[in-house]
């Protein structure tokens, strides 16, 4: 059996995979918010809102809480072979020399947030959602030029590791020079399941504007340009399906075996693309998380004229195209507490009672600051009195807004016949339709739904057990329900892209 471990912006979740009989045999989640509310998942240490940094310790302890649940309940831990696993892309983990002899060394009989909190040079992590650092990226724009992107596969991003490491080593020089080594979430969480420093995988690293795509290694130059001394800093890059290392002798209280191994981790973005069976060029996925993604296979990759998307590595090989938008589900759930309606009225109902494409009622919810397109300064934008309308109007007009942004910003990407959706928001058959409608495309949905944990312990049966990525698409991802677009719809969405256009054009 394998494990698949996802440590995402909200939660932790393991699922076990059994390739042979092609069954999920067991799945587990810790939720930050209600289970370790000690240790914050998204906040700011200056009070800058643009900011967003987590608290390291909360991947420590959701880690051991996780294996403590999956034992408790009687998960076959001792069966399984290999663990893989994902983590929210650009987070970044800061760790002092002492690090490596502290994961070496961890003891059974203590918890990880004890024995490696003295390891952690900065005491916060940068994570995804964090906007603040528009100065760092200018300065890395003008020293590298065009070739940040097309080397890359991105122009400077604010949320990206390099222009958060720059900004560190700019404003607390004592504590970037005490820095070891920096770890995105996923080498970091890797590197404690095997108690030496794990690799970074190609996936994950291209999310940093650090890592060249045409050698898939560290870009020298513009490490050297980001920070002083950061490709010594920095972990080595790994090739698709390497392995970690064998898991830490701390982890076998929990009942797995001390010949189990741990796959290179990757990001959470390539992760979904093995987990929604899209590895391979033709399908679309939409995931419909925290924050909403749209990637595909691209062979070869292309890079966004309008340098909002991205380019990431495929761990089934190749590259993937991505845009990603920050206001997702927790948008929608902002939107959902401001009508004061339950989830079934928000799913179903609310587009029961109010027509389709009315490009006069759309609604941005940026209430965060957005990364696609770039917006700075948060606030709902609407196109109507917003305050004013019955709570389903409201709501269509948000989640129409979505979409066709969504389609806005990802066909450079391309056009796509199908789509595969994931993530909680997955389950809405209001937002499926819209989906549907506004791409006009067949959207299918999946069984599992955390696709990144389900891909991750796919990547770990590819990388410890050789199982292929086809043969493991067709068992644990087949398409369960699919979603035809209405075509009457056409004239009415083609009106409100128009007015989605303009409404985009003046809000920014």
């Amino acid at each position: 059996m394998h494990l698949g471990l996802d440590s995402s912006t909200q939660s932790l979740k393991g699922i076990i995979i059994d390739p042979v009989t092609g069954t999920v045999v067991h799945q587990s989640t810790v939720n930050f918010a209600t289970a370790l509310a000690d240790y914050p998942a998204a906040f700011s240490p200056s009070g800058d809102p643009l900011e967003k940094h987590s608290d390291p310790r909360l991947w420590l302890a959701a880690l051991d809480l996780l294996c403590r649940r999956m034992a408790d309940a009687g998960a076959p831990l001792a069966q399984v072979k290999g663990i893989g696993g994902s983590g929210q892309q650009h987070g970044s983990v800061y760790l002092t020399a002492e690090a490596t002899a502290i994961l070496a060394g961890l003891d059974p009989a203590g918890c990880l947030i004890d024995q490696l909190t003295p390891a952690f040079s900065r005491a916060t992590s940068p994570i995804w959602m964090d906007s603040s650092t528009t100065a760092q990226c200018a300065e890395l724009t003008a020293a590298i030029g065009p070739r940040l992107q097309t080397d890359t596969g991105s122009p400077a991003i604010e949320r990206f590791t390099g222009a958060q490491i720059r900004k560190f080593a700019r404003q607390d020089p004592a504590a970037y020079a005490a820095t070891d080594r920096i770890h995105l979430v996923s080498s970091f969480m890797a590197s404690v399941l095997t108690g030496t420093h794990a690799p970074i995988d190609s996936g994950d690293g291209a999310g940093m504007n650090l890592l060249n795509l045409h050698t898939l290694g560290w870009d020298a130059e513009i490490c050297a340009a980001t920070a002083s001394g950061l490709l010594e800093k920095l972990p080595s890059v790994a090739a698709n399906g390497a392995i970690a290392g064998k898991l830490s002798p701390y982890f076998i209280k929990y009942g797995f075996s001390p010949d189990t191994r741990v796959a290179v981790w990757t990001g959470d973005n390539p992760a979904s693309l093995v987990g929604t069976g899209a590895a391979r060029p033709g399908l679309a996925v939409v995931s419909l998380g925290t924050s909403d993604t749209f990637f595909a296979v691209l062979s070869p990759y292309r890079t966004d004229p309008d340098g909002c998307g991205h380019v990431f590595g495929n761990p089934a090989g190749g590259f993937m195209c991505l845009t990603c938008f920050k206001n997702g589900s927790l948008a929608r759930e902002r939107v959902r507490d401001l009508t004061g309606v339950d989830w079934p009225f928000f799913d179903v109902t609310a587009f029961e009672q109010t027509p389709a494409g009315n490009s006069n009622q759309l609604a941005l919810p940026w209430f965060e600051a957005e990364i696609t397109p770039p917006v700075l300064t948060p606030g709902l934008r609407a196109n109507f009195d917003f305050d004013a309308a019955p709570p389903a109007v409201k709501i269509r007009a948000v989640i129409e807004a979505q979409m066709l942004s969504m389609r806005v910003h990802s066909h450079w990407i391309g056009d796509f016949k199908a789509i595969r959706v994931t993530g909680g928001a997955s389950r809405s058959t209001g937002i499926l339709q819209t989906l549907a409608n506004v791409f006009q495309a067949r959207v299918e949905t999946i069984a599992v739904q955390d696709s990144a944990a389900l891909g991750a312990a796919m990547i770990a049966a590819h990388a410890v057990s050789g199982h292929d990525f086809d043969s493991l698409a067709s068992a644990f991802a087949p398409a369960l329900d699919t979603v035809d677009p209405d075509p009457t719809t056409v004239p009415a969405y083609q009106s409100a892209l128009a007015a989605y256009l303009e409404l985009e054009r003046t809000a920014r």
